[in-house]
């Protein structure tokens, strides 16, 4: 497979507003560790081979395990994630889905148990950011295997 258009040589007006909202996302309280975790979720759900593969290096970086990030396919049948991160993932995907699901009230009622309204905001910044990516990445066919984080575990 290859890569159909680099849009980094294009106006980087809309790139800059998105790298703006991941600046956002970063310093708004959410664990950065737990941001990578959602935003490889909804990629594998996508199918967004480039953010898959960057969010996995990232995830891991900040110090992620291998059992929690091979398991998240199937989060619902594991033991390995807690409550919040459970009402998080599933908030998470139904708005990854959200032609499908429409974000059910039993998603938004259990996401609320565990997250402030603010939180809920920033978490749904965070699958609007890393929808738009993917469909960034999957229609232009950024090319995974390439990325660095920035980021180094020790």
């Amino acid at each position: 497979m290859e890569g159909r258009l680099d849009y980094h040589q294009f106006n980087l007006e809309p790139l800059q507003a998105m790298l703006a909202m991941e600046t956002y996302i970063a310093g708004c309280g959410l664990d950065h560790k737990f941001v990578h975790l959602l935003k490889l979720r909804a990629s594998q759900i996508n199918g967004c081979a480039y953010c898959i593969d960057m969010h996995s290096i990232d995830a891991r970086a900040c110090g992620e395990t291998e059992q929690r990030l091979y398991a998240l396919d199937a989060w619902r049948e594991t033991p390995f994630y807690d409550d919040r991160e459970r009402a998080a993932l599933a908030w998470v995907e139904a708005i990854t889905l959200v032609a499908q699901t429409h974000v059910p009230d039993s998603v938004y009622d259990e996401v609320r148990k565990q997250f402030t309204e603010q939180q809920i905001v920033d978490l749904t910044y965070v699958a609007a950011t890393i929808n738009a990516w993917n469909r960034i990445a999957v229609s232009l066919r950024a090319m995974p295997g390439h990325y660095r984080s920035a980021k180094t575990t020790t």
